[in-house]
């Protein structure tokens, strides 16, 4: 029979829904992938993630001047000319490398302050925007800067134009922290002036040609070797009353030892009669002395366009600190989170399950009322006939009634469902008025107290719906979410659906059933109550996800959701990414409309309150906050592999694969599942999950933006005829 609605009109709210989905959701996705790769490249960079380690090779001097081998530490190349200088007598140039540091530096800061002495920091201009209120310090107090390079890498194996970033990123970082510039470079691995050879020669011809003079040192205290306080303090003393850059460090670990030398040192030397200058003072002494007029100035002041690029640079490594050590913090939380999903599915999913498959359960006396299945159809030629066909001929003892409510379909759909001529099946047409609308009319004309509904493609085995109306036996339960198995398993994207359906959904609903917080009661196949319908207002077309906003609204009033396994139905999930992105696009940005419905329910007393606060709880946690974070594995371990130690990282990946092979394995279990099809869940990793994670931001930002999301119908070419459990 066929019934005409001609005179329903699309209710306003459905027409606001249809609205398309505006772009700058799309535009504000890039511009947070593209920042996000920004922030991880600063942070590999700044971290000197991907520079090159000293390499200990043993090359000939046959290219450096003897008088380089045999001269001073400190080298000037600029014009083609080579000059090397010594310090006077009796003086020594406290020099320290590879800070700042916020622990040593204020230490060793403290130590000259006591004593009176200027020293020489070569700093890291990563660590000078990490923390450049110590640089600042050190300028205020009269101590000289100079160049250590930005990631301390060994020059010699980068190409010229990386070394040059080194150099004036370091002096715009300089420039940012206290306003100056230098130029004095100190090349990372550098020791002696007779140890430069033909592979670091052309390194300070190059400097020299930048303006820069090289300052290597005569003594080496080795206190990065911590050998011992009387051991730091006897390397560091220089032969007789020559003069002397000694060379020290502020930085790259515990520096105790350094402190206490210096506390020792300064007083000794002083007693011998030692004056303590800065590079470029006591270079300016051995020039005076040299009867050379020439002076070099420490740290002239550096330009203002120099300070506010500088500021720019600062202020993006810091910010890829504070972003990387916020990724920190939220795969420390995704680990918490997932273990705790994984134990309380373990529990209470199969505490579920075993009591469920106990030989003497039983909802109750069998329920043989009859049953009203209600079919929202649009444009579902495809796979409209092996639907109803499946729903006719169900064996529930009570008869079952098939409405289907065709929603302004432009294909034909009613008319194949009216030349099936099966004798309890009714076709209803309706102008098109969106699936709620489609619901609603259906359960007004179903003439039964037990409604089950069912979508337009999904095929439901001969005993579904009598399994799945036994649980309203118990007068407590108002719905009943039926178990969906993906049918088209054959193509790599319908198997990783598969995976999901098995993993994500049934298995949830178990956890969620046992916890009294059911959020989602699947369009494929569920069942109600009318009075628990009528009771929840019915269908609502306030958000795109009506069969959530429902299972949520009867979950408030205190009727029991719950989950029959053996109720089960079959579906056909997109076979194309664009489909699938549509669906859980929708999906995703549905349940958070729901969320955002019944969020005031929280603060009601009694079952609703109850409900809803143990409902949004799992649904934000699971359903949007581990989705939405869930990248950060992903994301650290690409990070990792590049730029941080590829085992640790490879281990941490396979542990993290592993928990979800363990998880998948018992979903399968409990679901029946046979376990060869999880071999393509290694791959869902690298493709499938991507894509969810995708669509979740996209999802967030949608909501953010006040977007609206359009109905999206995707194309089907309907399920195999005849298909059953022994599909699987």
């Amino acid at each position: 029979m066929a019934d005409q609605l001609s005179d329903v009109a699309p209710p306003p709210a459905v027409r606001r829904v249809r609205r398309v989905v505006p772009s700058p959701s799309w535009a504000v996705l890039a511009m947070l992938l593209v920042v996000l790769a920004g922030v991880l490249f600063v942070g590999a960079y700044a971290n000197a993630a991907f520079v090159p380690d000293r390499e200990h090779t043993d090359h000939d001097q046959s290219r450096v001047p003897a008088e380089v081998v045999d001269g001073g530490p400190i080298i000037g190349a600029a014009d083609g000319k080579v000059r090397s200088y010594r310090l006077p007598a009796r003086t020594i140039a406290l020099t320290f490398d590879d800070g700042p540091d916020p622990t040593w530096t204020p230490e060793i800061l403290r130590v000259l302050g006591k004593y009176d002495v200027k020293a020489t920091f070569f700093v890291m201009g990563s660590q000078v925007a990490r923390h450049p209120e110590l640089v600042r310090e050190m300028s205020v107090a009269g101590h000289e800067l100079g160049v250590h390079t930005f990631t301390h890498p060994d020059l010699a194996n980068l190409p010229g134009w990386r070394r040059r970033l080194e150099y004036a990123q370091t002096q715009l970082a300089m420039a940012s922290a206290a306003g100056v510039e230098t130029s004095l470079v100190r090349f990372p691995y550098s020791s002696f002036a007779n140890a430069i050879d033909d592979r670091d020669w052309p390194l300070v011809t190059e400097a020299g040609q930048l303006g820069y003079l090289t300052v290597l040192n005569d003594t080496d205290s080795l206190d990065w070797e911590r050998p011992g306080v009387d051991k730091v303090i006897a390397n560091a003393v220089p032969p007789g009353y020559s003069g002397t850059i000694t060379l020290w460090h502020d930085a790259g670990g515990d520096r105790a030892q350094t402190v206490a030398a210096l506390d020792r040192f300064i007083p000794l030397m002083k007693e011998r009669g030692y004056r303590f200058t800065t590079v470029s003072e006591g270079l300016n002494l051995a020039l005076a002395a040299a009867g050379v007029d020439q002076r070099v100035v420490g740290n002239p002041v550096a330009s203002t366009a120099d300070r506010w690029r500088g500021r720019f640079l600062v202020w993006a490594v810091q910010g890829a600190d504070g972003m990387l050590g916020l990724f920190g913090i939220l795969f420390v939380l995704v680990g918490a989170l997932t273990i705790g999903r994984t134990v309380m599915l373990f529990v209470l999913a199969a505490r579920h399950a075993r009591r469920r498959r106990s030989p003497d359960w039983a909802w109750g006396a069998p329920v043989t009322d009859p049953v009203s299945v209600i079919v929202p159809a649009y444009n579902e030629k495809e796979g409209i006939e092996a639907a109803v066909r499946s729903l006719a001929d169900g064996d529930h003892p009570g008869g079952i009634e098939v409405i289907v409510v065709d929603d302004g379909s432009t294909d034909g759909t009613a008319d194949i469902v009216d030349g099936l001529g099966l004798p309890n099946v009714r076709v209803v047409r309706k102008p098109n008025g969106g699936k709620s609308s489609a619901l609603n009319t259906g359960v007004a004309l179903a003439r039964h107290e037990l409604i089950v509904m069912v979508d337009g493609d999904t095929v439901l085995e001969r005993d579904s719906v009598r399994r799945l109306v036994q649980p309203f036996a118990d007068r407590q339960v108002g719905a009943v979410a039926g178990n969906v198995k993906v049918g088209n398993r054959k193509s790599l994207i319908a198997k990783w659906q598969h995976i999901e359906y098995v993993i994500g959904f049934n298995l949830d609903r178990r956890l969620y059933e046992t916890l009294r917080c059911m959020s989602t009661v699947p369009g494929a196949i569920g069942a109600f109550r009318r009075q628990a319908l009528r009771y929840a207002g019915g269908m609502s077309d306030d958000t795109l996800a009506e069969d959530t906003d429902i299972t949520m609204a009867m979950g408030r009033a205190g009727w029991k959701v719950v989950y029959e396994e053996n109720a089960r139905a079959w579906t056909e999930a997109p076979a194309t990414m664009g489909q699938l992105w549509k669906q859980r696009y929708r999906w995703s940005y549905g349940t958070m409309q729901a969320m955002w419905k019944h969020r005031r329910s929280l603060f009601d007393r009694g079952a609703s309150g109850r409900y809803t606060r143990r409902c949004l709880l799992f649904l934000s946690l699971f359903g949007v906050l581990l989705p939405l974070m869930a990248p950060v594995i992903d994301l650290l371990a690409l990070y990792g592999l590049f730029f941080l130690d590829r085992t640790a990282t490879a281990v941490a990946w396979l542990i993290m694969l592993a928990v979800q092979m363990v998880t998948a394995a018992v979903a399968f279990r409990l679901d029946r599942e046979k376990l060869g099809v999880l071999w393509v869940l290694p791959l869902q990793q690298f493709v499938y999950r991507q894509l969810m994670y995708l669509v979740m931001v996209q999802s967030v930002v949608t909501a953010l933006t006040g977007g609206r999301l359009g109905w999206q119908k995707l194309r089907r070419t309907g399920l195999e005829p005849g298909l059953s459990a022994g599909s699987r």
